[in-house]
């Protein structure tokens, strides 16, 4: 890759970290909508760009772009996580400790540490992904492919028994149900979520309500929200790379998502401080962005809605080991890991500022209607049905002591009954 093609790459994936920052930062948009936006957009921004860009590299630039957003997206969405309980689905784990730090006056350490630990994941993946892509291509590819049913059930079933007491168990199991039956529900009539702005995604009213409103509603409300203080000094990075496994797994895996990856890195490793666990859960959403990539130069399916996009744009030019194509997105995912460090904590410590010192009751009212209406507008009538009924259940766990992490069955179980033909 020439120097000229490699600013040009580079300027693609500044474009693109500027989407990936809106979609992170405005609750109920996901980078997956945008990304296809831009395909379809395709012949205008070709036309654009004609005499100023060679027509061969436009799908390279295009992808590199798309990349960008995507892993952006997965530094920024935590913003809007902790400070307005709007989470993302890769971010669905780490809100209630986000919350948490928040009360405490640190909402500024669990920023730092969500970016952290995605910048972590992020250059721990692209060290890893052209000797990954090496062994895929000699063979794992095909071994692999037959373990996605079976790591499915595995999770779920360690995410049930992880509870301790029988009684406990018997609740794990019933919200696993009932939340994987809202998940089946939303996915099967996906078509009918679009509201005014037809850009709704089904996945906004459905994991808001399971995750982001019950511990507003929950809150006390009085007093004010405590000052915010930045502690760089408190952040550790460190747990961000044990979050690179699970990433790999939610990049390989068809339709294990990065949600369930984080459940089975919770189990397995637990990180009994907030800003670690957080940390951890963080570096997984971005992991998987940069292992998607591997799988669709090794496999050439995609595995998200951004991945499918670049297919399509770049066609079997990304396939084969370390192709030219590989290795420019690889630099876009370098360039976006950097950008969304540094956005994610300006962006932060803006949201910090704003908040510090308000009146608790009054935030929380003023995020309900917020959030209401951004569901309203996203996904009409039947979204503000479904965020009323996920927030219903979403107040389960506390009702009953056990681990919110069971809701992540809105995921999982489709995805399980989907892979065994049963929906």
């Amino acid at each position: 890759m020439d120097l000229s093609l490699m600013a040009m790459v580079i300027y693609a994936s500044i474009i693109g970290a500027a989407i990936g920052t809106a979609s992170g930062l405005i609750p109920g948009i996901h980078v997956n909508t945008l990304a296809i936006l831009m395909a379809v957009g395709m012949p205008i921004i070709t036309d654009a760009v004609s005499g100023t860009v060679a027509a061969e590299d436009i799908p390279l630039l295009m992808s590199s772009a798309v990349v960008s957003a995507a892993v952006v997206h997965s530094f920024t969405d935590f913003v809007p996580s902790v400070f307005v309980g709007a989470p993302d689905a890769d971010e669905v784990l780490s809100l209630l400790p986000g919350h948490r730090l928040l009360r405490d006056g640190k909402g500024m350490l669990a920023v730092r540490s969500a970016a952290s630990g995605s910048l972590v994941g992020a250059s721990v993946s692209v060290i890893l992904a052209i000797p990954l892509q090496y062994v895929m291509l000699s063979g794992l590819s095909d071994i692999l492919e037959y373990a996605t049913v079976p790591v499915l059930i595995t999770v779920i079933a360690a995410t049930i028994l992880h509870e301790k007491a029988p009684m406990r168990k018997l609740w794990a199991l019933a919200l696993m149900m009932v939340s994987g039956s809202l998940g089946c529900i939303s996915m099967m009539s996906g078509a009918e979520w679009g509201g005014p702005t037809g850009i709704g995604n089904v996945l906004f009213p459905l994991l808001t309500g399971l995750f982001g409103l019950p511990p507003i509603l929950q809150s006390s409300g009085s007093g004010e929200i405590p000052e915010q203080k930045d502690d760089i000094a408190g952040t550790d990075p460190m747990p961000g790379a044990k979050g690179v496994l699970a990433g790999g797994v939610a990049g390989w895996f068809p339709g294990v998502t990065a949600t369930v990856c984080a459940t089975m890195a919770t189990i397995i490793s637990k990180e009994d401080r907030p800003e670690r666990f957080i940390s951890m859960v963080s570096s997984v959403g971005t992991a998987s962005v940069v292992f998607t990539l591997v799988t669709l130069s090794v496999t050439g399916n995609g595995r998200s809605g951004t991945m499918l996009v670049v297919k399509d744009v770049l066609g079997e030019g990304l396939t084969g080991f370390c192709s030219p194509s590989f290795a420019a997105l690889l630099l876009s995912v370098a360039v976006a890991s950097l950008l969304g460090y540094f956005i994610t904590i300006r962006a932060g410590g803006a949201l910090s500022s704003m908040i510090s010192g308000s009146d608790a009751s009054r935030m929380n009212k003023a995020i309900l209607v917020v959030i209401c209406c951004l569901v309203a507008l996203m996904t009409g009538l039947n979204g503000l049905a479904l965020l009323a009924v996920s927030t219903a259940v979403g107040m389960l766990p506390s009702v009953s002591g056990v681990s919110r992490i069971t809701l992540g069955g809105c995921l999982m179980v489709p995805v399980l009954l989907m892979r065994i033909g049963l929906l």
